[in-house]
């Protein structure tokens, strides 16, 4: 089992930044990648951005320029640094887990979710 525990969301203005962190604890050391995805209100949950093993990666092509994940091993932490936020920004922010344990042949592949952080942005 992994646990993820989110903060950093809240009420911010157009233009404004915020910086969530991810904070992993249990079974880490299986951990293959680490993200974060947001959900808005009437719409899917759509990818943010992702650490396949690095320690940076650029985010999707919605956030660029704004938004950067990077993530530091030996706290076991995630972090989506958010600038420039505008109002469609306003979502519920998750972090996410995968991990991959087992056999090479077989790997038992496992998604883990933190509880959603809000992030809302007004004009």
């Amino acid at each position: 089992q992994v646990q993820l525990v989110e903060s950093g969301g809240g009420l911010v203005q157009t233009g404004g930044s915020l910086r969530l962190t991810c904070e992993a604890s249990g079974r880490t050391r299986y951990i293959s990648a680490m993200g974060w995805y947001r959900q808005a209100p009437g719409k899917e949950r759509e990818l943010v951005a992702t650490t396949p093993g690095r320690e940076y990666i650029k985010p999707v092509d919605s956030v660029k320029g704004r938004f950067t994940i990077f993530r530091d091993n030996a706290k076991n932490t995630v972090y989506l640094q958010m600038n420039s936020l505008k109002p469609e920004d306003t979502a519920v922010y998750y972090c996410h887990a995968h991990t991959s344990s087992g056999p090479i042949e077989a790997p038992l592949e496992l998604d883990y979710w933190g509880q959603g952080t809000q992030v809302t942005v007004f004009s």
